[in-house]
């Protein structure tokens, strides 16, 4: 089994985020190429974002710092801490409305 401190890791990724060029950074929690499910740790800062991109399959975004917005197509919704958002299945967009880091879940295709 293992363990790990979600608000440790926002943590350290938004330190990432904010000394990479691109104001971004993630890491993988769990899973990965391998596993149908994977539950990666992105961090984003304030005014960055993650431009539209395919669903690759069901999934999550579980807001653990900061704030962000969710879109797709002229449809957004904003996330808070504690906030659970279902990713629509389509084309989307992630955007950090200030420094903010999410887990992402995603369940693949098979």
């Amino acid at each position: 089994m293992q363990k790990f401190s979600l608000p440790a890791l926002a943590s350290q990724q938004l330190k990432l985020a904010h000394s990479a060029s691109s104001g971004r950074s993630s890491s993988t929690v769990h899973g990965g190429h391998e596993h149908q499910l994977r539950q990666t740790m992105i961090a984003l800062a304030a005014g960055q974002m993650l431009s539209e991109h395919e669903n690759p399959g069901e999934a999550t975004v579980h807001v653990l710092h900061g704030r962000i917005r969710l879109g797709a197509g002229e449809t957004s919704w904003d996330g808070a801490p504690g906030d659970l958002l279902i990713v629509p299945n389509r084309r989307h967009t992630l955007e950090a409305l200030e420094d903010a880091a999410v887990l992402l879940t995603v369940a693949k295709h098979s």
